[in-house]
This record gives C-alpha cells, structure tokens and sequence, in this order.
C-alpha cells in the first residue's frame, strides 16, 4: 500500500507537507480534504483521524498525524538530505527550538490575522471589529520581531547556512498573512531576504503551486448555512 497524504493547501501544516515531500521525491497519493466544505468533519476521514484535522498519513495500516511528526518520519524514513533535518547536534537543535516554540507563537498570530481579516468576515460572514484586527496585527507585529532577533538574527537560514523544516514551516506560516492582503515582509528587509532565499531553496514553481490557495482566500465564496454551524465552533476554539 502507498503513501497517502490527506491535505489541504488552505492549511499552513498541509503546505510544510505538500512542499517537503514533493521536493525531496517521495511518492504519494494526494487524498485532498476541502476543509471549506467540511470535509474533515465527515464520518469517513474521521475513520483516518478520528480529531478530524489535517494533515494526516496513511501507509497500509500506520496512520500518523500532526504535521511536525508528519515531517520528521518523512525525513527518517526517506533519508532525504541532511540539511532539512541535521545530524549535527547543535544544527538540530535549533531547530527542534523553532519547532516548539512556533505552535503558539507566529503560527497562531499567522493563522489569526487569515481568520479576523479573510475568513471570517468574507467566508463565515462573521464581522471583526477594527480593534480586534489591529490587536492581532500588532501581536503578529511583535511576534516578527522575535523571529528576526531571536531566531534568523545574521543567518541565511534558521538553522545556519542551508535550508531545514524551521524554514520549510515558518515561511508557510507566514504566507496566511500574504494570503489575507498583508505584507508582512515590506519594511523588514531582513526578513524579505530570507523569504527569498527559502522560496529558492524550494523552487519558485513548486513554491507558487503550493501556495496558490491560500493566495486566493480573499475570493472565497460564503459558507453554506449547514457548514457554517458545523465550522463555528471549532474556528472560534482554533482562533482564540
């Protein structure tokens, strides 16, 4: 049985996956899970992952979930090239440092700023007031400036001189942002030079296929009423 990756390439997570695994040749199915029409809250992806979040994996009977676990047994299992995931001590642990610290960090203003400019207003038709989206905005603003000082501080990229799962994550987190009207990188040259060096690292063509959804958000059409009581609940939990 071959690799299946359930996906969506609205999602950030899904985006880190999609791009690794296509660059690095790994084969797999693409099992595509529409998040905007609900799909991952449907009886038969439940039956992959019962939390009903992407991405997931699927190999025979081994199912994997989370995207951060996602990447790491591809890089194991594939043996792709050192620099994503270093044999070097103090490389790898840099990274493992971006990856924790992300979560709940730039990934959670990233996806915040999608929702309170993009999604809730245009796709749920939930209005945002004009305070609550320049709080987010000044939190996502904060939370650059970390990254910069904290994490890419002189280096070409996160981990040193090549590219590796920090960088693969963090640009595809910070292209919600992108997707919702934002430019996050004008005014922080710093940060635009990296964007520039890690859409290279990948390829400008697999980086524009991977993010031509999220590229498109804005034009979203509204929920259906059905959907829309289903997704609610679990957009206000994911977004606060």
């Amino acid at each position: 049985m071959g690799l299946e990756l359930y996906l969506d390439l609205l999602s950030q997570p899904c985006r880190a996956v999609y791009i690794f695994a296509k660059k690095n040749g790994i084969p797999f199915e693409l099992c595509s899970v529409d998040l905007r029409k609900g799909q991952h809250l449907s009886d038969v992806f439940a039956q992959v992952n019962p939390r009903q979040k992407v991405p997931a994996l699927k190999g025979g009977d081994f199912i994997l979930t989370e995207s951060v676990a996602i990447l790491l047994y591809l890089a194991r299992k594939y043996k792709v090239p050192d620099h994503w995931y270093p044999q070097d001590t103090q490389a790898c642990a840099h990274v493992d440092e971006y990856l924790a610290w992300q979560h709940t960090t730039l990934r959670r203003n990233c996806l915040r700023l999608l929702w309170h400019k993009v999604m809730l207003p245009v796709y749920l038709g939930e209005p945002v007031s004009p305070e609550m989206l320049t709080a987010t905005l000044a939190e996502l603003d904060m939370t650059l400036q970390v990254f910069e000082d904290k994490f890419l501080q002189n280096k070409a990229f996160l981990a040193g001189p090549h590219i590796s799962l920090a960088d693969l994550i963090a640009i595809t987190e910070l292209m919600h942002p992108v997707g919702a009207g934002c430019q996050v990188f004008e005014g922080r040259p710093k940060l635009a030079a990296w964007h520039q060096r890690v859409e290279a690292a990948v390829g400008e063509v697999l980086f524009q296929e991977a993010h031509e959804v999220i590229l498109k958000a804005k034009d979203s059409q509204p929920a259906d009423p059905t959907i829309k009581r289903k997704l609610m609940p679990r957009v206000l939990s994911m977004i606060q």
